[in-house]
This record gives C-alpha cells, sequence and structure tokens, in this order.
C-alpha cells in the first residue's frame, strides 16, 4: 500500500512583496504602465502585501479633508488595478499600529549619522524650508518598518529610493547581529519593466504628478476628452516620420506609451504608420490610452460609489495585514527585553 504523503509535491512557498503607494497625488500613466499595471501579475507570482502610506503623506502637513479622500482613493485604485481583496492583502498603513511602533524601536537602532546620509531628506528639506520636521528625518525608518514587518524579501523600488532600500538592510543587520536571526533582509524587486514615460511637453525628462504644467502628464482618471487634448499637444519634432530614433524623443515617447497600450513593438508600430503624420499618430495614442484606461475608471467609479463595500475592504485588509505583522513585532518585544 502506497503512502500518499510519499506523492505529495510540496509547493514552492512563495517570495514575499511588500509595495506601498502614498496617497498625495493621483498617479499619472508613467506610473500606471511602468508598475501598477504589472502589480496583478506580481500577486499571482508572489505573496504579496499592497498598501496606502497614509503615514508618509504626514510629512508634508497635508489638509485633513484632502488626505482623508486622497487615501480612500488611492486603496480603491489598488482594487481597480485588478488586487482582489479576496486574493491579495490591500491595507491602509496608518490602521496597522504595529508600523509605528516597530519603528520607534528601529529609531533607537539607527545611527544619526546614516539617517543624516539619506539624499532625499536634503532633497525634500530644500523644498519645505519652513516644515524641516523630525518626521521628514526619520521617513526612512518608518519605511524601513514597513518593510521588515512583513519580512518582506523584496520590494519594487525607484532609483531614488535605493538608499531607503539599503538603511532598511543596514538596521535589519543590526538587529540580527544583536539578536539573532529576526528580519529577512529584503532586496530590491526586478520584475517586468514597463514603459518608461517621458514628460508630454518636455521629452527629456521624467513624467512628474507634480509638474507645473498640466498638459505634460496623463492622470490615470482623467476624461477621454481631455486626454485626447493632451496628446494631441504632445512635443515632437518637424520630421513628421513616426520612428523610433535618437533625437526624436517626443515621438520615442509616444512610441513606448503606445507599446505598453497595445503590447506593439517599435517596429511593428513603424509599419503601421508609415506614410502617415503625427497628427494621426498622435490620435491613435490618445485612444490607445483611453481604451486601456476605461476598464480601470469604470471600476474605480463603482467603488467610490460603494464606500460601504470599500471600508469592509479596508476592515479586511486590517485584520490580515495585522495578523502577520503582529508576530513580527512580538518576536522584537521579546528580544529586546519589552514586557
Amino acid at each position: 500500500m502506497n503512502n500518499g504523503a510519499n506523492n505529495t509535491v510540496t509547493a514552492e512557498k512563495k517570495k514575499k512583496v511588500l509595495s506601498l503607494i502614498q496617497p498625495t497625488a493621483v498617479p499619472h500613466i508613467g506610473n500606471y504602465l511602468g508598475a501598477l499595471k504589472n502589480w496583478t501579475q506580481m500577486a499571482k507570482d508572489y505573496d504579496c502585501v499592497f498598501g496606502v502610506a497614509d503615514l508618509h503623506a504626514l510629512t508634508v502637513r497635508p489638509d485633513p479633508a484632502l488626505l482623508r479622500r486622497q487615501s480612500l482613493e488611492t486603496f480603491a485604485l489598488l482594487i481597480a488595478i485588478g488586487l482582489s481583496p479576496e486574493e491579495n492583502i490591500v491595507c491602509v498603513q496608518s490602521r496597522i499600529n504595529t508600523h509605528a511602533q516597530l519603528a520607534w524601536i528601529l529609531n533607537c537602532y539607527t545611527q544619526f549619522g546614516e539617517a543624516s546620509r539619506m539624499t532625499q531628506f536634503k532633497d525634500k528639506a530644500a523644498n519645505q524650508a519652513d516644515n524641516i520636521n523630525v518626521g521628514l528625518f526619520t521617513y526612512p525608518i518608518l519605511m524601513a518598518a514597513d518593510i521588515l514587518i512583513y519580512q518582506a524579501d523584496y520590494v519594487p523600488i525607484g532609483e531614488d529610493q535605493k538608499q531607503h532600500l539599503e538603511i532598511a538592510r543596514d538596521i535589519a543587520e543590526r538587529f540580527n547581529g544583536l539578536y539573532g536571526k529576526t528580519f529577512t533582509l529584503p532586496e530590491p524587486f526586478i520584475g517586468k519593466v514597463g514603459a518608461r514615460v517621458m514628460s508630454l511637453q518636455d521629452p527629456t525628462k521624467k513624467m512628474s504628478k507634480s509638474d507645473p504644467n498640466p498638459k505634460s502628464s496623463v492622470s490615470v482618471l482623467d476624461s477621454p476628452d481631455t486626454i485626447m487634448k493632451k496628446f494631441k499637444s504632445a512635443v515632437t519634432d518637424s520630421e513628421a516620420e513616426v520612428r523610433y530614433a535618437p533625437g526624436k524623443e517626443g515621438v520615442n515617447n509616444l512610441m513606448s506609451i503606445y507599446s505598453g497600450c497595445t503590447g506593439m513593438n517599435f517596429e511593428q508600430i513603424e509599419n503601421a504608420f508609415a506614410g502617415k503624420g503625427y497628427g494621426d499618430f498622435k490620435t491613435a495614442v490618445a485612444e490607445a490610452v483611453i481604451e486601456e484606461l476605461k476598464p480601470f475608471q469604470q471600476r474605480f467609479k463603482e467603488l467610490m460609489d460603494d464606500k460601504v463595500y470599500l471600508n469592509e475592504c479596508i476592515d479586511k485588509g486590517t485584520e490580515a495585514a495585522t495578523a502577520i505583522s503582529r508576530r513580527t513585532l512580538d518576536k522584537v518585544i521579546k528580544k529586546i527585553g519589552l514586557l
């Protein structure tokens, strides 16, 4: 008689990924194509925690009503892109008190010199000289707590956040060295690379939510008419030929966006628009973006019209995230001698 246990294939445990998004502004099409669009696949391949980093938003002292609304919208946005709250942990950072508790403990295991070297603090302090608060300075330690509390193996980060991941690793290594293996050392997440989207008005710069020129970026919640107008006013060149080449940054950018929405490669795009002018191409790019965002925008609207369901989802995420993060915090508390 065969032992059934011998025939059982143990599934490989999925690696953990943490990704939080600040609720300070509506994401643009660059955020969507470069990262958000890939999160649904990432959720299938990894054990993921997604969340709204509302505590991080406090460093700029936002208007309370605006922060509350934007936090709810950002949470709805995460579900609207396809992150089912039944299959994923989707949460709001401030609702999970373990983050702030661990952040204080990690403050005591971070050297002042380490925190002082964070270049993003210097940049942000220069931009808000009248409000250089301690939260702005300890921001990376809260980020470290966000990551380490879930024992994340990977964290998707941009170029400007490499230092923050490095300090999280340094803190974890220091703590592990003192008390034994407690935290997983996180690595940068290298997943599918999305389109690198540049400004529609200055294609030598990345598209940015903070750009003062409203025509430079396309929000994921822009109306079809607004999207069409912005793409029709996009900077190109005088050559009037749709091809990917050095010196044609404006056209290259539009081709990247079109490729991200349609799946066509650059050669296919060049062939499809051979003999056609930029007017036709800009219209086609706008239509592709509108079509890409249509189901997302529809789902977002449905969610925002059902606040009861949204709050139920937040409660579900809070419960799941607290249960996981509490295990790490309890381990830390025991190791450092707190009752």
